[in-house]
């Protein structure tokens, strides 16, 4: 983006190389996706050395609470002072949380740097995205979004590995001191070839009151979803107690919202068909991803007596078909449109869910690698448009909220699909189980169970063809302002590329 052109949109200037920082992007991408899936395999060795293995599943609800809750926050602040400043905080909280864990000394202290890492990763990955969003075209941004997510699925091939090889060779603390150099080189290359200049033309207020609401309530709510029916019964006095205490915050989030001059999550994010739309298709995406990352291992290791390794190479083809559609996506949408292309991708989704109901135990692991493939390559058409075509509709000052939100759906999807998957789960195992003995049954019950969770997943995805029909219809064209207050067809959801963005010339190289 030229400084010419920001200066005419009066938002943002840039002088920036947009190879290296497309590179710096995805390091910084790379450390939020690692450390999902790097600390899995080095558990038994982390509780081996500091014992508390009933708390081990709090290593990953707090992080994934502390990420989810702080994105929208996130958010609004890049667009008040611009994505490096935020985008440099996060890497340096997620460094500060990464260099304390490694020197944890016993299991609550760990959780809670596991906390400290989850805040600095609730700034990068909404930072990586909506820089891509910046410096890139409208036609340029399924490659950018294509290669940002490549580093998921190659995180999910490398960081079991990796875990695994530090935690049988070195130390399980070497999983998080090796973020200290990818930390580094990606806030190097951020300062040294990522320059932005921000211009307000207004005074802007931060919303206090409501990050406080939002962020307490959220917190609140998605941890009663995750340890609902997990550390408390769902009808347990903590449980209503947490569930009612969070909705309550949020009903009071949104009476703020109405009044404060400069809202931290402005409400007509959600009066706007395009955003809307894209914001339940992320919740729905979050949902049916956690649904299958959860149980395809499982089920591929207990039904089909398979090893871990096998198990991981199942699902890895659901985060290889991802990527790949994702980058391909631009085409598709710049013919046919956002919402084709939406419908497209979802239809693939229900094919590849209901393909997934069909396994039992004669199946082999290749079809349901075949499985989740179908289920990626849909996701790849459904999640990456419909993320592009809300930031496309507005301007640099909305993008970052606009971004914020549609990741935060996700994270609530996937916190509402631990939930429910979870409940459908254990209800069918204690079916199954009850008239037999655990040992004779549990290959059954779970075959059951995890088809249950397949089918839950299919309603889901049928679910998110209607929310594709949702978006507005037509091929993007480039007049778009980029501001909400523009014609009623634009505020109604018209899908246009701003001419700030447009104006980046040249290839993603």
């Amino acid at each position: 983006m030229t400084t010419a052109a920001s200066q005419r949109a009066g938002s943002v200037g840039f002088r920036s190389e947009r190879g290296p920082i497309l590179i710096s992007l995805m390091l910084s991408t790379s450390l939020v996706a690692l450390d999902s899936t790097i600390v899995a395999t080095a558990v038994p060795s982390i509780v081996a050395d500091l014992g508390g293995f009933s708390q081990f599943p709090w290593l990953f609800s707090v992080y994934l609470l502390a990420q989810a809750v702080s994105v929208p926050v996130y958010g609004k602040l890049a667009d008040l002072f611009g994505r490096k400043p935020i985008m440099l905080f996060g890497i340096g909280l997620f460094l500060f949380g990464s260099i304390l864990c490694g020197f944890a000394w016993g299991m609550p202290a760990l959780i809670a740097f596991r906390a400290v890492q989850g805040l600095g990763a609730g700034a990068v990955q909404p930072m990586s995205i909506t820089i891509a969003g910046d410096i890139y075209t409208l036609a340029e941004r399924a490659k950018a979004q294509g290669y940002l997510a490549s580093v998921w699925a190659m995180s999910a091939v490398v960081g079991p590995t990796l875990g695994g090889l530090f935690a049988q060779y070195l130390t399980w603390r070497w999983i998080f001191f090796v973020n200290i150099p990818l930390c580094a080189l990606a806030a190097w290359m951020l300062i040294r070839r990522f320059h932005e200049t921000v211009r307000s033309r207004v005074r802007r207020r931060i919303d206090y009151l409501g990050s406080l609401t939002l962020t307490v309530g959220c917190t609140l709510l998605i941890l009663g979803l995750l340890e609902g029916g997990q550390a408390w019964a769902w009808n347990s006095a903590t449980s209503l107690v947490v569930l009612a205490a969070g909705a309550l915050l949020i009903a009071i989030f949104v009476l703020v919202q109405r009044r404060a001059a400069d809202p931290v999550l402005p409400l007509w994010i959600f009066t706007r068909r395009v955003l809307l739309a894209s914001a339940v298709i992320a919740l729905l995406v979050g949902a049916v991803l956690l649904g299958l990352t959860t149980y395809v291992p499982t089920f591929v290791q207990v039904v089909l007596g398979t090893g871990p390794l096998v198990a991981g190479f199942a699902l890895a083809t659901l985060t290889i078909g991802w990527p790949i559609s994702a980058a391909l996506s631009g085409r598709f949408y710049l013919r046919l449109g956002f919402r084709k292309t939406a419908l497209i991708g979802s239809v693939l989704v229900v094919v590849g869910a209901a393909l997934c109901t069909l396994l039992g135990h004669g199946s082999s692991v290749w079809e349901v690698a075949g499985c989740c493939f179908v289920v990626g390559l849909g996701m790849g058409l459904v999640a990456s448009p419909t993320l592009i075509a809300a930031q496309s509709s507005v301007g640099w000052a909305e993008r970052g909220v606009v971004t914020a939100n549609n990741l935060f759906s996700r994270s609530i999807g996937s916190a509402v699909g631990v939930a429910v998957f979870g409940a459908i789960a254990n209800a069918t195992m204690g079916l199954a189980g009850a008239g037999s003995t655990a040992g004779s049954t549990a290959p059954a019950a779970l075959a059951q169970a995890t088809h249950n969770v397949f089918l839950a997943a299919l309603l889901l995805a049928v679910v998110m063809v209607a929310a594709a029909w949702l978006l507005p219809g037509g091929r993007p064209t480039r007049t778009q302002t980029g501001d909400p207050s523009a014609d009623p067809a634009q505020r109604d959801g018209q899908l246009d590329a701003d001419p700030v963005a447009d104006q980046s010339a040249g290839g993603l190289a």
